[in-house]
């Protein structure tokens, strides 16, 4: 009985690819808010309400994603393009107008790494229930023991639990 629920669900999952991806991110859209909590190395360093819309565009495969960062010293908006890049592949783009960051999503989870000025960077959102939480952590390389396996720190988070505004 196992051996048949997992065969049709890999068939199911051959034959509708697309609808698992587009999943996530129709459960995104609307309006969200939360605090974003800044962390250094373990300890709460400062705290920011954020507000965060998701809404459709004309092109079906691209979705409007703009954080608004709610600080009153330093008020900042990231309007940025989510762009389906592969259904099938479950991979998206990050559209920052200059930069385009690549991401990919595993079931209700979206992921994308990269490194900037030599800071390794990783985001995540994660659509669990009525939440969805917004998460990313930075570090860099650590000195090496001539090993092939290479440590990175995690020396800052910033995350934020959104919640749906009614």
């Amino acid at each position: 009985m196992k051996e048949i629920v997992l065969i049709v669900l890999g068939i199911c999952s051959l034959l509708l690819p697309g609808v698992a991806q587009t999943s996530f991110v129709e459960g995104c859209l609307g309006n969200w808010k939360g605090t974003m909590y800044l962390y250094n190395r373990g300890a709460l360093k400062d705290s920011v309400s954020v507000k965060l819309t998701v809404a459709k565009t004309p092109d079906p495969g691209a979705w409007t994603w703009k954080t608004e960062y709610l600080s009153p010293t330093m008020p900042m908006v990231k309007d940025y393009t989510l762009r389906l890049k592969d259904p099938a592949k479950g991979l998206y783009i990050t559209d920052e107008g200059e930069i385009e960051l690549m991401d990919y999503l595993f079931g209700q989870k979206l992921y994308c790494v990269f490194e900037t000025q030599g800071i390794t960077l990783t985001s995540t959102y994660e659509l669990r229930g009525k939440e969805l939480i917004f998460e990313v952590t930075s570090g860099k390389i650590q000195t090496g023991d001539g090993l092939s396996v290479r440590n990175y720190s995690v020396d800052n988070l910033q995350r934020v639990v959104f919640r749906k505004v009614e």
